[in-house]
């Protein structure tokens, strides 16, 4: 039998009032009231919160009580479909995570960074997902094609989605970790990524030509520099560039096989900001041919010193080499487009291994590598600096 009507329950004062079969009105001592019904589910007496009145009216919370104990008596457990209907999906809960650390992360770049991986690599294949309906199989499904031929992105990709389930199981949305040990086994031994030259996290190139450019330097060397880099060359093949390499109307700079290491002619696509470069580069003229003469012997080819010298002066030399950022374009063109590994390497002017990869170069490569050379391009000037005046 019903206890309770609309009358008393808008005059209930402090406490409980029972309404009867487990409904009741808690009120506090403020003068707030709220609905919950006492059930015993599977041996365990529970109270489920029904919500607060006069948003839920008596008749609202008798219907809501109803409806529980219907549950119960079919076998069922409310609390527990209450908690699976909170659990959210993987994207909801990257977002969850996302925005709980980037107060603390360096930079704005970085945040980009790791949200736009995401969105590239992860949300595609488990973003729709309830976090505690993804399998191994799916974290798999999403880390197998990239995990030998981009093994530093799947390696961010793995430690991103391994966070993501962290926080999940923190919440108690999930009792294991499916990108954590559980995989191990599933995948392959992941390639040795060697560097042998001190290299800066292509990230922080462009402040690097910034930092470099307030340098005492001379203008020919903060160009030089700054060709090589856009150029992805070697010191070598930058600090020897003569002007009848270069052709302005092609936008193009034809490296002649006796300047290459592998002994093979080389063309690369020119850049707006590399040709810009080069059009400063004119003010640097002292006669000869060379593109970037020695500030100090004219008519002689930069030394590859003089380039180290300014990194040194820059701060940057302990971080840094000229050919480091060679492996720096190297790790952007793997871990931010889309550029085939053929193009990337041959945008290096390194040699490849076997007959078809290299007649694919010779067939379209050069209007690939023109246009990763373009994006490379953008990129240093998105992230400020890349495009900044000589001093």
């Amino acid at each position: 039998m019903s206890n309770l009507t609309a009358a008393k329950v808008k005059k209930a004062g402090p406490g409980k009032s029972h309404d009867g079969r487990g409904l009741h009105l808690r009120v506090t001592d403020a003068g707030s009231k709220s609905w919950f019904l006492r059930l015993t589910v599977s041996g365990r007496r529970r109270d489920i919160g029904l919500g607060s009145w006069p948003e839920v009216s008596l008749a609202d919370a008798r219907r809501k009580a109803f409806e529980l104990r219907s549950a119960v008596a079919d076998g069922r457990d409310p609390l527990a479909e209450k908690r699976r209907a909170a659990i959210p999906v993987f994207k909801d809960a990257a977002r969850a995570v996302y925005d709980a650390n980037r107060p603390r992360w360096r930079s704005e770049r970085h945040a980009a960074n790791c949200w736009g991986s995401l969105e590239k690599h992860v949300f595609p294949a488990i973003g729709c997902m309830r976090v505690d309906r993804i399998t191994q199989s799916d974290v798999l499904r999403v880390l197998t094609p990239i995990w030998t031929t981009r093994p530093e992105v799947a390696r961010k990709t793995r430690q991103r989605i391994r966070t993501i389930l962290r926080w999940a199981m923190a919440h108690e949305f999930v009792q294991l970790n499916m990108a954590g040990e559980v995989i191990d086994g599933a995948l392959p031994p992941m390639p040795r990524v060697q560097s042998h030259f001190r290299s800066l996290p292509y990230g922080e190139v462009a402040d690097a030509l910034v930092t470099v450019d307030q340098t005492r330097s001379s203008p020919s060397a903060k160009l030089c520099l700054r060709f090589a880099v856009l150029t992805a060359a070697r010191s070598g093949e930058a600090r020897n560039a003569t002007w009848d390499e270069i052709d302005f109307g092609a936008r193009e700079w034809k490296i002649p096989a006796d300047k290459m290491k592998a002994a093979s002619e080389h063309r690369v696509p020119l850049s707006d900001a590399a040709h810009e470069v080069l059009d400063r580069a004119k003010d640097c003229h002292d006669g000869s041919d060379l593109v970037f003469p020695s500030p100090l012997k004219p008519g002689r080819p930069m030394s590859d010193m003089t380039l180290t010298k300014m990194l040194r002066d820059a701060g940057l030399a302990d971080r840094a080499t000229v050919h480091g950022f060679r492996a720096s374009f190297r790790t952007w063109a793997l871990e931010e487009t889309d550029a085939p590994w053929a193009v990337a390497e041959a945008a290096l002017a390194h040699s490849l291994g076997d007959a078809v990869q290299q007649a694919y170069i010779r067939g379209d490569a050069f209007a690939k590598r023109r246009e990763l050379m373009d994006q490379w391009a953008e990129y240093l000037d998105r992230q400020q600096g890349a495009s900044g005046p000589v001093t």
